[in-house]
């Protein structure tokens, strides 16, 4: 067991795999795995400071594309559903949502509530490319604001 693993680090280091691997983490991290995609990018950038943009492109990308996958889930989930719970949070959620539209997949970067939102948002049969477009603006700008603020805040760690 411990030989796997240590073949999975070394197949995942970044030098070696760089924007493949930061893409494959930010997708897995935007599903409803627990995961997080930030450290990731910040390494990539504090070992390789060129690639800052490159980096921040390839991981809101690949995070999109993983609440694309979410929402795809959850418009699924509601064709085979019979009933979605009923309970007065569920509605006042979902009531949000709807008057809210495509608009609140904006807040698809936020931990633990992101992911699942893309998902009610396809349960909620909301338009896929403009859930998309603010999907990709709010995980745009996470990884944009995090990295920016990582690289700031400690400038000389590994160089």
């Amino acid at each position: 067991m411990e030989a796997w693993l240590n073949q999975l680090l070394s197949a995942l280091a970044l030098p070696e795999f760089g924007l493949s691997t930061v893409f494959v983490v930010s997708f897995i991290s935007a599903t409803l795995l627990p995961l997080g995609s930030e450290p990731v990018v910040f390494g990539l950038v504090k070992l390789n400071p060129e690639m800052f943009w490159p980096a921040i492109a390839v991981a809101t990308v690949g995070n999109t594309l993983g609440g694309a996958l979410d929402w795809w889930l959850g418009y699924g989930a509601h064709k085979v559903a019979d009933r979605y719970s009923h309970s007065s949070h569920h509605v006042r959620v979902l009531g949000w949502l709807q008057r809210l539209g495509p608009k609140a997949c904006l807040l698809a970067w936020l931990p633990a509530v992101g992911d699942p939102l893309c998902a009610v948002a396809g349960w909620l049969r909301l338009p896929f490319w403009p859930c998309l477009f603010y999907m990709a603006i709010g995980k745009f700008l996470r990884y944009l604001v995090m990295t920016g603020s990582l690289v700031w805040a400690f400038p000389g760690v590994w160089h």
